[in-house]
């Protein structure tokens, strides 16, 4: 009987047979191979990715790496704090300011025997009415200055806040961060802002709007005056 040809034994750890059951030739065997070319017709390109759209640039930051505070969060807080001493000037000066209406409504509506009303003296009127209400109206402005001073000046030194600037987290500092805020900052700040903002026509507007376009600090006039800005700090 014929016997089946014998194959040699591959050595271990070789490559193991073919299906057909033929063995690779030995040697060194490359471990993968190259792909073949893509066919791509005359004129194809492949798909290009993109990137996505670049998102908002990033805040403006103080020396110290705070983001400086944007014009609506410092108007809004202009707006409370001028809220709150408008507030507290009111409750101080209403009640004076209805006696005094009072007495001239009163004085004004007296009639004579027969019945008409009674001619007011100029005299009378310009001492017991028009003289204490100019009075009343300049006890106003220095108590307005005094409170003003009190709040936008002691009171913002010591945390660089107002109580409008705290709703809306933001903080007075110094430009150089090697400083703190002091008397001498937070009163030039309020030199400009109060005093020349109401002896110069249309100062206020220029000052509040200056830091629209002031570049890189975003500083109103009365910040530059004192050397010092305004950032957004974290609840």
């Amino acid at each position: 009987m014929t016997q089946p040809p014998s194959y040699p034994t591959p050595p271990a750890g070789g490559p193991q047979p073919a299906a057909g059951g033929v063995a690779p030739p030995p040697g060194p065997h490359p471990q993968g191979y190259a792909a073949p070319p893509q066919y791509a017709p005359p004129g194809y390109a492949p798909p290009q990715w993109y990137a996505a759209p670049p998102g908002p640039p990033p805040p403006p930051l103080s020396p110290s790496g705070q983001p400086l505070a944007g014009f609506g969060d410092r108007l809004l807080a202009w707006l409370i704090d001028t809220a709150l001493a408008s507030a507290v000037l009111l409750v101080l000066f209403m009640p004076a300011f209805f006696v005094l209406w009072w007495r001239m409504l009163t004085e004004l509506s007296q009639t004579n025997s027969d019945g008409t009303l009674a001619e007011p003296d100029p005299g009378t009127f310009i001492v017991e009415f028009f003289l204490p209400i100019l009075l009343l109206q300049l006890a106003l402005f220095a108590l307005m200055l005094g409170l003003y001073w009190l709040y936008h000046v002691e009171y913002l030194k010591r945390g660089g806040q107002t109580l409008g600037k705290k709703v809306m987290n933001l903080r007075v500092v110094p430009l150089d961060p090697t400083r703190t805020l002091d008397r001498g900052m937070a009163g030039r700040r309020w030199l400009v802002q109060f005093l020349a903002s109401s002896l110069v026509p249309g100062c206020s507007y220029a000052d509040g709007l200056w830091q629209l376009w002031d570049k890189p600090w975003q500083q109103c006039l009365h910040d530059k005056f004192a050397g010092t800005i305004v950032v957004k700090v974290s609840t």
